[in-house]
């Protein structure tokens, strides 16, 4: 096989790399955008705020804000629950603290088998009640956390496929002016010494 011809079609399939890269980091894009939209239209209609920041100036143990949530809850005081980043600190260190807090480690599954075993304690049927919902919110935020991430990640990989497809023209380019340098009746795996110009 003649080398110009070689090198000719070593720089069509890196062509066709650069389209599929392209692609590619297009779609990874659309998924990440898609998944932080809707991370963030699915928060905000739930409008859930942080506690003020009064409140965490008179934190202490056993009221709304504990000193313990400080360092992962302070940053974001007053304002709205719209990030993932806000969902995960929100659920673990906001609900997850009070749920702990509660009888039984706020577990749902020991509250709720104490109240079957005891079915006329109000105290044990409010508990699994507000075990429940906390139980409950604390997952959805952390799946909305969890999708976030999912954006972000795919957010990185588009980035990577845009530098890679841009690598990948450069050395086409250079493919493409290399095989016009070359002599047209120099074959594969001649010496490199016969190289003419090259």
């Amino acid at each position: 096989m003649q080398r110009r011809v070689f090198d000719t079609l070593m720089s069509l399939a890196g062509l066709v790399m650069v389209v599929v890269l392209l692609v590619a980091g297009s779609l990874l894009l659309v998924g990440a955008n898609f998944a932080n939209s809707n991370v963030h239209d699915q928060l905000a209609a739930q409008q859930i705020y942080f506690p003020s920041k009064a409140a965490f100036q008179q934190a202490k143990a056993g009221t709304e804000i504990t000193p313990g949530m400080i360092p992962y809850l302070e940053k974001y005081a007053g304002q709205q629950l719209l990030t993932g980043a806000q969902a995960e600190a929100y659920a673990n260190h906001f609900i997850s603290v009070h749920l702990s807090e509660m009888p039984y480690g706020g577990v749902y599954s020991k509250i709720s088998a104490a109240a079957m075993a005891n079915p006329k304690d109000a105290s044990l049927q409010a508990l699994v009640n507000t075990s429940f919902k906390g139980t409950t919110l604390r997952g959805l935020l952390l799946e909305a956390y969890a999708f976030s991430v999912f954006g972000q990640i795919a957010q990185w990989a588009a980035i990577a496929a845009f530098i890679l497809a841009a690598v990948m023209l450069i050395l086409v380019l250079f493919g493409f002016a290399h095989s016009r340098r070359v002599p047209e009746d120099l074959t594969l795996g001649q010496p490199r010494r016969e190289l003419v110009n090259a």
